[in-house]
């Protein structure tokens, strides 16, 4: 199993600096609330996967929290197109033959649902959960394409859609999870949450 690889994009819970669209309408300690769920929830499904699993982290490498037992690392990169570029590159670097990344922003997600990505990538070149506001809260492929993170809209409704036709327009084969909600506002997390 060591040749699959999963990813998991962090923060660390600190006010002002996670969930900011959330902290608009509840404010910054009821937002890191909220992140602090979404990071339990992350490490539940994936604490008990046979992959090597690493995190990265956005701004600094915290030694001692939720993330203990990880491979733990820094992201690098100027935006989140060049960050998950970088965490990509490495992973397929250090002997992987399969790599999925997720973020730590879906309550929906589940352990099968990571199952599902690698298994769909014995079939296809790449794998993608599509989120219901128009990107995707999952992302794995077979072999390094960078440009499926050059020039793209990040958190922009249209960025799933750019990525497919980027995938069709260089003959690579993909293939969709279930859609399921990123929680990028209160409104999501009440419905989510309240399910």
């Amino acid at each position: 199993m060591a040749d699959r690889h999963l990813i998991i994009f962090v923060k660390n819970p600190i006010p002002g600096t996670v969930k900011t669209r959330i902290a608009r309408t509840v404010g910054n300690e009821r937002a890191v609330q909220v992140y602090r769920h979404l990071l339990q929830h992350t490490q539940q499904i994936t604490r008990l996967l046979p992959w090597p699993r690493v995190v990265y982290y956005g701004d600094f490498i915290n030694s001692n929290d939720g993330w203990n037992g990880y491979q733990k690392r820094l992201q690098a990169g100027n935006d989140l197109g060049e960050r998950m570029l970088a965490a990509f590159r490495e992973q397929f670097a250090e002997g992987a033959r399969q790599v999925v990344i997720i973020g730590s922003d879906c309550l929906a997600i589940t352990a099968d649902h990571l199952r599902q990505a690698f298994s769909a990538l014995d079939e296809a070149d790449v794998v993608i959960g599509p989120a219901t506001d128009g990107g995707y809260y999952l992302l794995g492929m077979n072999a390094l394409h960078p440009f499926l993170f050059e020039n793209m809209p990040w958190s922009q409704p249209e960025l799933r859609q750019l990525t497919e036709l980027a995938l069709q327009q260089n003959n690579l084969t993909f293939e969709r999870l279930e859609e399921l909600t990123d929680i990028d506002e209160w409104s999501d997390y009440e419905r989510v949450s309240s399910t």
